[in-house]
């Protein structure tokens, strides 16, 4: 009897071990903040890396502006952000991200800003093929309280699309040289930022941007 009991209580134990590590799904973002914002306007700062590609700042930030107009909002030209900053003496998006909400609002007039963050932006090399990799974090804050509406990520890798090949040796190495050499005088990440923001600021998707006043589809989500 208390060997069966010990199975029993083993078994119980076990199926608990199971459902504790089984792979939860994502949790609901908590729009409330966000609906009650009803922002018409956003400002995009200009992202803080963390990738060693001195090309990653602005492969991301040139793209970013397409999916925001897309989901229905007023995005304030980047040249003139830019420009802007750099007159008043902020030219690092570190500086730029530490400066106060109440303080963009008052020179861009922006309801809310877009803060980005790159966790990955480049290529690596292997033996037989290089992959370009983009990882981006973002945060939408209301510019009038200070208030954080919406985070989300976007990730992106030029390997999402290869498809393994039978070709010989020689060919895979000469592929790979040439690729890398393209590669390396060109900035490879700079398309799969693209498809990295898309996926970070589409509106409609799970736990996504919601849709903006520009919208057909504005306050159906």
């Amino acid at each position: 009897m208390l060997k069966y009991m010990s199975k029993s209580l083993f078994a119980v134990g076990l199926v608990s071990l199971l459902a504790a590590c089984a792979v939860q799904p994502p949790k609901q973002v908590d729009y409330t903040a966000f609906k009650n914002s009803k922002p018409h306007s956003i400002l995009v700062l200009p992202p803080v890396s963390e990738a060693t590609d001195v090309n990653a700042g602005n492969g991301v930030l040139a793209q970013v502006t397409y999916p925001l107009a897309e989901a229905g909002y007023y995005v304030l030209p980047v040249s003139l952000v830019s420009e802007t900053f750099k007159q008043n003496g902020l030219t690092t998006a570190n500086d730029i991200h530490a400066v106060a909400p109440a303080k963009l609002r008052q020179i861009f007039g922006a309801d809310a800003a877009l803060y980005i963050d790159i966790n990955k932006y480049g290529v690596s090399y292997q033996v037989f093929d290089s992959v370009a990799t983009v990882s981006v974090t973002a945060r939408l804050v209301d510019l009038r309280n200070n208030t954080e509406l919406w985070t989300g990520t976007g990730y992106a890798s030029s390997a999402e699309n290869d498809n393994n090949n039978n070709n010989g040796l020689l060919v895979q190495l000469i592929a790979a040289a040439i690729k890398q050499v393209v590669n390396k005088v060109s900035d490879a990440a700079y398309p799969v930022a693209g498809v990295a923001d898309q996926r970070l600021l589409e509106a409609g998707r799970f736990n996504g941007i919601l849709y903006g006043p520009r919208s057909p589809k504005y306050g159906t989500d």
